[in-house]
């Protein structure tokens, strides 16, 4: 499991790979939510590459998002052709509270679009 992120002037881009289960998500529980932790934020957490998504990790992804939001910002999901995540996240219902986009300049565009 991997976390990295790049900061532009309007967003914050954030990778992670790997499994997002258990021990994986307390493993970047902590950095994830300081890099989600800022006022009036915009995010796109790209999730394309996490080859196994468990309710720990997708508990892991809402509570930042709600957090985000909470201070203005906004998270939006970019899955590419992950079919298995996206699935998951369309079978729990988490698409319909983190926008989730296949395509990269989608999720960018939505990243910046004013909750």
């Amino acid at each position: 499991m991997a976390i990295h992120f790049n900061d532009t002037d309007s967003i914050r881009y954030v990778v992670i790979d790997g499994r997002l289960d258990g021990p994986e998500s307390d493993a970047i529980g902590i950095k994830f939510s300081l890099l989600s932790n800022f006022q009036g934020g915009r995010m796109v957490v790209d999730i394309s590459k996490v080859t196994f998504l468990a309710s720990l990790g997708i508990r892991l992804l809402v509570v930042n998002a709600k957090n985000l939001k909470a201070h203005g910002g906004r998270m939006v999901l970019f899955v590419g052709d992950n079919e298995s995540v996206a699935e998951s996240l369309e079978a729990t219902g988490i698409s319909a509270l983190i926008p989730m986009f296949t395509n990269l300049s989608e999720a960018n565009q939505a990243s910046l679009v004013s909750v």
